[in-house]
This record gives structure tokens, sequence and C-alpha cells, in this order.
């Protein structure tokens, strides 16, 4: 089964920069690969998404200054956040699913395969 490992995360002040990787065991040529958040009790929360086909998505609290890209050899998912916000706090995850050229929905169910997460705080 594909697995997905989160980096990146830390602690940044307001309008910094952050990047998070996302590095996967095989290639992600054939998959759709996300990224969500979510903050301690609350929901987790669709940030962006990236394929083949797909336009590059981001849900439109990032729009503008989140950037999601992969590597040359497509092992490899990143998330440039800039001019953070306090809001952006939040654990970051990575998610894949096989087998379609377009970003499906941001829903949980449509997500098959899914990192252990990272850990962002926005704070001065």
């Amino acid at each position: 089964q594909l697995q997905l490992v989160e980096s990146g995360g830390g602690s940044v002040q307001p309008g910094g920069s952050l990047t998070l990787s996302c590095a996967a065991s095989e290639s992600l040529a054939y998959y759709a690969v996300a990224w969500f958040r979510q903050d301690p009790g609350k929901g987790r929360e669709g940030v962006s998404c990236i394929s083949t086909q797909s336009k590059d998505e981001y849900v439109d609290s990032v729009k503008g200054r989140f950037t999601i890209s992969s590597d040359n050899s497509q092992r490899t998912v990143f998330l440039q956040m800039n001019n953070l916000k306090p809001k952006a706090t939040a654990d970051y995850f990575c998610a894949a699913t096989y087998g379609t050229t377009m970003c499906p929905p941001l829903e949980l169910n449509k997500w098959d395969h899914w990192g252990q997460g990272t850990q962002v705080a926005v704070s001065s």
C-alpha cells in the first residue's frame, strides 16, 4: 500500500513562510494528492489538491498565499505556505487516491491513503 510521510511543520510568526513536504513510497503520477488540515477539536478541512489534468485547487481562505507542487520524480508533493496567518495553525495531512487524473472532492471518504500529519503553529 502507498505510504505517505509529511514533514516540514514547525512554528512560524504571522506573515512568515513554511513549506510542507509529502514523501511517497512510490510515484504519485497516477494519484491525485491533497493537503488537509485539522485544528484540535474541529473537523478536517481540505486545503489544496494536485492532479494530472485538474488545475491546482485551493480552499478560498488560502488562495494567493499557498502553492501546491510536485518534484520531478513525482515522489514528493509540496505545500508552500506564504503570508501565514494564525488561523493556519493546525495539523496538516497529505492524502492520495489512485486512478484519477482529476481531483476528487475534498471529502474524507474520497481519499484512500493518508500520512500521519505534521504540526504547524503560527503565532507571535
